[in-house]
């Protein structure tokens, strides 16, 4: 049987929006700093602080994560960070989806009630699993595939050492796949792999896959409660309710931003569109927490790189085809952004 169809909604399609829950970030933060690295001054840099960070409510978007965790691989040069912090993890990280796993009934309805509730588990990448020929299979997919490098073998790293951490401690720490695969090229020390795993590890492959025996998903979870179970898939589905509504908002926002770009809309006129007033959409947005000015820096952000990455366009014409004023506006804002000019910036997407 093949696997699971990716869902349908794993997240917004655009990487200007805060929808995911800083899971990975909060257990970022301590590894690092097990390694003398202090993350606090990468977190100011992308609008988040510790204090937010331990909000229940707090939602970053890919881009805020991905901005911190490629300066935490800068600043450790730990080539396997991605397996530390996966491996680091515990149940109560993922909140009242973790709850939700050890009450499950068996490891299959574990894994399956993760994939089901994956954006609400502050997941960076698109899980699916099923049974297939060598087993039950778990996939973990990039949502960009022009995602940086380094960041992409981080969250691979990550998901798998997570998952592996996570039925260790919820179904006893004898659990190991039958094969791990990786989509990133094979690095220079693969030890650390096959001592967390404890099983063979390929590189190179079309896709990240983890496989283990069927038996194993069929085992029984030695805290299954059917009742406990249920009441919290309850609760987890009227979250995931809310957050699609976000996510839909602001994908709808982004979308109608970016498709007025050099124009750009005005509050009252998206509230307009919307069938919306312009209370209801401020508040609607504070829930998100962001603002609609927030929402349109962030697709101006998203338009100036994608221009920026083609040798074409002059800067005059980024400058006008983002809704700029001038040059002299959009240098201000590359500055803000990445601290660079436009033409370092431009130079930086030329590398290979």
């Amino acid at each position: 049987m093949p696997h699971s169809p990716v869902p349908t909604q794993p997240g917004t399609s655009r990487s200007t929006s805060a929808t995911i829950a800083p899971n990975i970030l909060r257990c970022l933060s301590p590894v690092t700093e097990s390694c003398g690295v202090d993350l606090r001054p990468e977190l100011s840099r992308v609008g988040l602080d510790e204090a937010m960070l331990r909000s229940a409510a707090l939602r970053v978007s890919y881009r805020q994560g991905s901005a911190v965790i490629r300066r935490a691989l800068e600043l450790t040069g730990d080539p396997h960070l991605g397996l530390r912090v996966g491996a680091a993890q515990h149940l109560t990280s993922w909140g009242l989806l973790g709850f939700a796993l050890m009450a499950a009934g068996t490891l299959r309805e574990a894994v399956e009630t993760g994939v089901r509730f994956q954006n609400l588990s502050g997941a960076m990448v698109v899980w699916s699993a099923g049974p297939e020929d060598a087993g039950y299979v778990l996939r973990a997919e990039l949502p960009d595939p022009a995602l940086d490098p380094t960041v992409a073998v981080f969250l691979a790293e990550e998901a798998f050492a997570g998952v592996v951490a996570l039925t260790r401690l919820s179904s006893g720490q004898e659990f190991a796949p039958s094969v791990v695969e990786f989509a990133f090229p094979a690095p220079r020390d693969t030890g650390p792999f096959t001592e967390l795993f404890r099983c063979p590890v390929r590189f190179g492959a079309v896709t990240n896959r983890l496989v283990f025996p069927t038996a194993w998903a069929g085992r029984p979870m030695p805290g299954r409660d059917p009742v406990t179970y249920a009441s919290v898939v309850e609760i987890l589905e009227e979250q995931a309710a809310s957050t699609r509504d976000r996510q839909d908002l602001l994908e709808v926002l982004e979308i109608s931003i970016a498709q007025s770009l050099p124009e750009v809309p005005s509050f009252v006129e998206q509230a307009r569109r919307h069938a919306l007033s312009e209370r209801t959409l401020r508040r609607r947005l504070a829930e998100c927490g962001t603002t609609y000015e927030a929402v349109v820096d962030g697709v101006r952000r998203e338009r100036v790189e994608q221009l920026l990455r083609r040798s074409e366009p002059t800067l005059r014409d980024v400058a006008r085809q983002a809704g700029f004023s001038d040059v002299r506006a959009l240098r201000r804002a590359v500055h803000r952004w990445h601290g660079v000019t436009p033409g370092r910036l431009r130079g930086a997407a030329g590398e290979p």
